[in-house]
């Protein structure tokens, strides 16, 4: 560089490099910036992003997907259909408020959307797993069995099914969950199944935790084709090989089971009797099937 050009050019602002950085990113992948605030906006409301997105993944009309959130979820049960999902569906990510609340793992986090804001008719309504005493709440019940009633499907991962059962959305469908809460499906009418993820009809279950991204690919399935599934597992490189095989009860053996035992102590007790207590409850929410 010259040492006759002028100051500012031999040390370009941040603007500057950044449009030197977008530039560059266009030119590598053949990416748009669209949808965005400028940098300059992007810290308003306390919401910080990024000034760079990705152009949509379809031009048909975006599925309305519904997912709850509260106090206590199991994060990756939400976060890993929602990930799958959300380039390519208007996800709307629901609470009784927008405050601030904390997951399993310690991340905080917020809904973009309260119960009452949310869509009354969704292509989807998803429930994720995480802290049972949401199945004792008597406004997401009778949220879930509203939005459940119409919606295209009913969708849950790991413990979320046995939330759709209290809301009485799983009588006479086969489910499955985490397989520490699957044995508990019948007292809701459910049939439980094995499986990353069962259907039967319009609803759709995963088991625990990490068969949230298989569920969230069947369902995009589903919702666009399978084109869009297998796009976005490529965008996330969903492609697992485990290092131990010791991802289920029977793959795990009696002394890793043993210290689970151990680790969990009487929760098993104590989620019986709470569902126990829910599943007498249902019929305030959905008329139990005779």
């Amino acid at each position: 560089m010259s040492r006759n050009e002028p100051e500012e050019r031999q040390n370009p602002s941040s603007t500057e490099r950044r449009r030197i950085m977008e530039a560059a990113l266009v030119a590598a992948t053949g990416l748009t910036l669209v949808g965005r605030p400028s940098v300059a906006r992007a810290h308003e409301g306390d919401v910080q992003r990024s000034p760079i997105n990705l152009p949509p993944m379809h031009n048909r009309r975006k599925p309305e997907v519904g997912m709850l959130l509260y106090p206590g979820v199991t994060l990756l049960d939400l976060l890993g259909p929602q990930t799958v999902l959300a380039p390519s569906c208007n996800v709307h990510v629901v609470w009784k408020n927008t405050d601030l609340l904390e997951t399993d793992s310690g991340i905080v986090m917020k809904a973009t959307s309260t119960l009452h804001e949310c869509p009354k008719d969704l292509d989807v309504l998803f429930v994720p797993g995480g802290a049972f005493e949401v199945m004792m709440d008597s406004e997401v019940l009778t949220f879930l069995a509203d939005r459940g009633s119409r919606a295209g499907y009913v969708t849950s991962v790991c413990g979320g099914s046995i939330v759709l059962g209290a809301a009485g959305l799983l009588q006479g469908y086969e489910a499955t969950s985490h397989w520490i809460a699957k044995d508990q499906l019948p007292l809701f009418g459910a049939i439980p199944k094995d499986g990353r993820v069962v259907r039967d009809r319009n609803r759709i279950s995963g088991g625990g935790v990490t068969a949230g991204i298989d569920f969230g690919l069947v369902l995009l399935a589903e919702l666009l084709g399978e084109d869009i599934a297998k796009l976005s597992q490529l965008t996330l490189e969903y492609d697992p090989a485990p290092p131990f095989n010791a991802g289920t009860p029977e793959k795990a053996g009696p002394a890793i089971m043993a210290k689970m035992g151990d680790w969990l102590g009487p929760a098993g007790d104590m989620l019986t009797a709470m569902c126990t207590t829910a599943a007498a409850d249902m019929g305030r929410y959905t008329p139990i099937a005779k």
